[in-house]
Parts: C-alpha cells; sequence; structure tokens
C-alpha cells in the first residue's frame, strides 16, 4: 500500500469526524446566540404539539360522535326524512321559481297577490304608444344580459304579441293623442317623442301597483343604471314638463306621495319647461273630459280561489295564480 495515498475507509472517516467535532466543542464550549435562542423553545414544542393534537382528535372525535348521534339508524326513519327533505326542496324550488324567475307574459298574468305585495319586476322596453304608457318585456332572472346570455327578447311584433305588460307610468298624466278621429292636444307629440327617445330599448325597474279599466299595469318606473341609482321615471317626466301629476281618482303616487310630485311640477311650470311654454295650456284631464274621452279608473282584481284549505295553501306555496 502507498504510503501517501489517502485513506479512504468511510469507517475512518466517520472517526475523524467524531473526533474534529469533540475538538470543537472543547475549544467552543458556548453555543452560538442563535443556538441559545432557539434552545429556548427547543424543549416546549414537543408539549406543545403533543397537546394541541391530542385537544384537536379530542373536539374532532367528539363533533363526529355529536353530528352521528343525530342521524337516525332506522332505514324507515331515514327514508321519511329523505322524503320529506326531497318534498321541500321540490315545493321550495317551484315557489322560487314562479316569485321569482317565471316570466310575466302580459297583463292577464299579473295575480291579486303580486299587486297587493307591490312586486318589483325588470325587463327592456319595447315599444311607447302615448305619452305615459309604455310596453314592457318582462326578464327574469340572470340569462338575459352578458355573461349568462342564453335568452333574446323578440324584436317583431308577430313574436312581441301578447308577450309584453301594457304599463301605465303612475302619478303623471301626459298630453293626449289623436284617437278614433279626435285631434290631439298640443304637445302631445312632443311629450311622446322626448318619451320614446329616453325609454324605447332600454332598461327598467317597475314597481307594480295596480290594474285599471284598460287592463294596463299603473306601476311606477325606474330607468336602470349599471353605476349609479336608477332614475325615476315619473319624477323625471315632471322635471322636463313632459306631464302632469294625475289627480284623477285612485291616482298612484309611488313612495314620494303627492306632495313633492307638485312641488316638481310647480318648479317645471315656474321655469316654463316643456308644455308649460305653452301661451295657453289646458290640463290633460280637462282637454279628455271636453273631448268626453273617459278617464283611467282602478280595477281591483279579486282572488279566485277554489278547493279545500290545504290545497289553497298548497296553491299560495307554489305560487300558482288567486
Amino acid at each position: 500500500m502507498d504510503s501517501h495515498r489517502p485513506h479512504t475507509c468511510d469507517r475512518c472517516h466517520h472517526d475523524r469526524s467524531a473526533r474534529s467535532r469533540n475538538v470543537s466543542m472543547a475549544t467552543h464550549p458556548y453555543g452560538s446566540p442563535l443556538e441559545s435562542f432557539t434552545s429556548l423553545f427547543s424543549s416546549s414544542r414537543p408539549n406543545l404539539t403533543t397537546s394541541t393534537a391530542s385537544l384537536a382528535s379530542s373536539s374532532s372525535s367528539t363533533s363526529s360522535s355529536s353530528v352521528l348521534d343525530w342521524i337516525p339508524q332506522d332505514p324507515i326513519a331515514v327514508g321519511i326524512l329523505s322524503a320529506l327533505g326531497g318534498t321541500v326542496l321540490t315545493l321550495g324550488s317551484i315557489a322560487g321559481y314562479r316569485r321569482y324567475w317565471r316570466r310575466i307574459r302580459n297583463a292577464n298574468s299579473v295575480t291579486s297577490g303580486m299587486l297587493d305585495r307591490k312586486t318589483w319586476i325588470r325587463g327592456v322596453v319595447t315599444s311607447v304608444g302615448d305619452g305615459d304608457n309604455l310596453r314592457l318585456f318582462h326578464t327574469p332572472g340572470p340569462f338575459y344580459r352578458w355573461p349568462l346570455k342564453i335568452r333574446s327578447i323578440p324584436s317583431t311584433p308577430k313574436e312581441l304579441k301578447d308577450e309584453t305588460l301594457n304599463i301605465r307610468i303612475a302619478g303623471v298624466d301626459a298630453p293626449e293623442n289623436a284617437h278614433f278621429g279626435q285631434p290631439a292636444q298640443p304637445h302631445a307629440k312632443e311629450s311622446l317623442e322626448w318619451l320614446r327617445a329616453t325609454i324605447l330599448g332600454k332598461r327598467m325597474r317597475c314597481q307594480l301597483l295596480a290594474k285599471d279599466q284598460y287592463q294596463r299595469i299603473v306601476a311606477v318606473p325606474y330607468i336602470s343604471r349599471t353605476l349609479w341609482f336608477d332614475k325615476p321615471l315619473p319624477l323625471l317626466m315632471l322635471q322636463k314638463g313632459m306631464a302632469v301629476v294625475y289627480e284623477a281618482g285612485g291616482a298612484e303616487y309611488g313612495p314620494w306621495g303627492i306632495e313633492k310630485m307638485k312641488a316638481i311640477e310647480a318648479e317645471a311650470r315656474a321655469a316654463k319647461r316643456g308644455l308649460w311654454s305653452l301661451k295657453k295650456f289646458e290640463h290633460p284631464g280637462a282637454f279628455k273630459a271636453r273631448m268626453k274621452r273617459p278617464d283611467e279608473v282602478r280595477v281591483p282584481i279579486k282572488n279566485q280561489s277554489s278547493g279545500s284549505g290545504l290545497w289553497r295553501m298548497i296553491k299560495r306555496l307554489i305560487g300558482s295564480r288567486q
């Protein structure tokens, strides 16, 4: 064996490493500051981990055992509970769909329960036939707008027939257009064109209030806005001088009341905006009386219920027509 060749035996290498560590500890009897600091926590760490693990294990076993105690073991009881749960879930889904997701086709689909609850709906204005009414296509649910759009709004008169709500704007009265060979009232054309330019094709939010003798739904419409509060259409019409406050019997004024609406009307009159700029103004109510046109009358919808009390309760639960 060459005496100058280093010895590479693993056992000898291990012995040399151990001897070097002993020499280092003898030369430096005190550890580094970091070792001194970490040694303070080394003894307590295993106990803390053990106690935490044991506590978590005991709490988990306790919670799992308490949950298992509530689960019945009898197959008959499990079947009964499953049937009741499925029935409640089904009826709840039907009730939610009929109340919040079912599309209201026209005024005939509006029930007395909807009017009593003053139901809110959303839709798109498809046409404007007069200065104080509009046609609304109801769009419930999220599927009429991107990114979840899977339904479209009809665009032809044939597709829209009997598929829209005829909305009478609550609290306002616009100048009368020409009807049945009778002349139009002054400023009727301007009010109609302004309303078309303002809301046609726009998304609206409406609160349903009542029904008149023309089968129109009296409602408070709001122009929907994405980044700000919705704009109340009746107040905007009064502010621009495109209509006056409607004061006939059975009038609905929405959340503001007639006092605020009259104040906005007075402000437009003082500024001579819209129809108030006419040299000779005739109130639409007086014009209709002179032309012998009937005024709007609110028509209550009677409840239509039949059958036993249990069946009526089930129908009311699932939102069927009352």
